[in-house]
């Protein structure tokens, strides 16, 4: 047996401190739902081509709007490529913004988002 331990006596895990855990990470998941909310109502815009094509996203992911400057209208290909490389770089400041404003909230604990 261990040392300070008594036949017959388990060792336990103060119930207090266990609720009090249980409360913080209830309170983290709250602030977490609230921020996810936030960044889901949240938009970045980015542009490509000197600003010839401008891709909004929502942090949703989901494309919410697309400018185009009539300019370039007469070269498909390379208007196709603006709109791609205007929407991946709209996603990656999204998806930087959303990670910034969780690690706020849980730290420097590693969460799959």
């Amino acid at each position: 047996m261990g040392k300070g331990m008594k036949a017959g006596k388990k060792p336990h895990a103060p119930k207090a401190n266990m609720q009090q855990q249980i409360a913080q990470l209830q309170s983290m998941q709250a602030k977490m739902d609230e921020v996810q909310a936030m960044i889901d109502a949240s938009e970045k815009e980015a542009s490509a081509g000197g600003g010839a094509v401008s891709v909004t996203v929502n942090g949703k992911h989901e494309l919410v709007s697309v400018k185009i400057d009539p300019e370039v209208l007469d070269d498909v290909e390379m208007l196709q490529d603006l709109i791609i490389a205007a929407a991946n770089e709209a996603t990656r400041q999204m998806d930087e913004f959303a990670k910034t404003e969780m690690e706020k909230v849980t730290g420097n604990i590693n969460l799959p988002f």
